[in-house]
């Protein structure tokens, strides 16, 4: 199973840490943007001051395509970087892609076989047969957006369905807990599923815990959105005490110190696991 690497890693060096690697143009240093790859600069230099903390890095696609073929490139470069010297650790690709089948074909060759991430995380909307050209490859993880972090998650995940719909005297359950329900059940056979669970919503990551048992959760929401470390952890490890990718981007790449803030970061988790 993918979710493989990343206990490996995350029990070798007994973290839950994922760093973002998310590059903001705008936020760089300054003694970053005389370089030719400024972003690749940036990340190589973050990746070498975390590494050491780090059981996974993500790295949200906008900030790279927004500077056009550019970016990606220098977003490639960050890869190939990473699978040459850290080839252990968990490499994420935060796209929330979705669309039709065979359009959902061009995102598995791009981003699972030329970038060569490890999972990337997928939209639900669509359904699963739409979504079953990343289901099938069991070589790597399909991270599917369930409670997200974000303040309007609500809007649409906390609807209270019954499903069947068709059934007026089904259990209404929120929209979330039916996602939850369907990747588990039907959607994760080839045992390569995981779920964004945020950090900001510890109630219901518990009971999503219970209701998907051992599926490990990429977890945004610590640092700049206020997550709290306890209560994600008391939430969501699961019986082996891993099941969780804890992500923190701002606060750890836009420190004074990012080795410090990351070190500090894996030592919380570390004292409460």
């Amino acid at each position: 199973m993918i979710i493989d690497k990343y206990n490996q890693r995350a029990k070798e060096i007994n973290s839950l840490l994922c760093v973002g690697l998310d590059a903001d143009f705008e936020k760089i240093p300054d003694r970053f943007l005389t370089d030719e790859m400024p972003q690749f600069s940036f990340n190589k230099y973050i990746i070498e001051e975390t590494h050491e903390y780090a059981a996974a890095f993500k790295m949200n696609i906008a900030f790279y395509e927004a500077r056009g073929d550019q970016g990606l490139k220098e977003l490639k470069e960050t890869m190939e970087y990473l699978q040459k010297n850290y080839p252990d650790i968990f490499l994420i690709c935060d796209c929330k892609r979705a669309d039709i089948g065979n359009t959902n074909q061009g995102y598995v060759d791009e981003l699972f076989d030329w970038f060569g991430f490890d999972a990337i995380t997928i939209h639900p909307y669509l359904g699963g047969e739409a979504l079953q050209p990343f289901l099938n490859r069991k070589d790597k993880g399909c991270i599917i957006l369930c409670r997200t972090s974000n303040p309007g998650a609500g809007e649409l995940q906390d609807l209270m369905v019954s499903n069947p719909p068709s059934q007026s005297f089904g259990e209404a359950r929120p929209l979330w807990q039916i996602v939850a329900e369907k990747v588990s059940k039907d959607w994760n056979k080839n045992d390569n599923c995981l779920l964004v669970v945020g950090a900001t919503y510890p109630e219901e990551m518990k009971k999503i815990r219970n209701l998907v048992g051992e599926m490990t959760f990429l977890v945004p929401g610590i640092g700049v959105q206020g997550g709290d470390i306890k209560s994600v952890l008391e939430a969501g490890l699961n019986s082996q005490g891993l099941g969780l990718i804890i992500n923190s981007s701002r606060s750890i790449i836009f420190s004074e110190n990012p080795k410090k803030e990351a070190q500090k970061l894996c030592e919380e988790i570390r004292k409460y696991k």
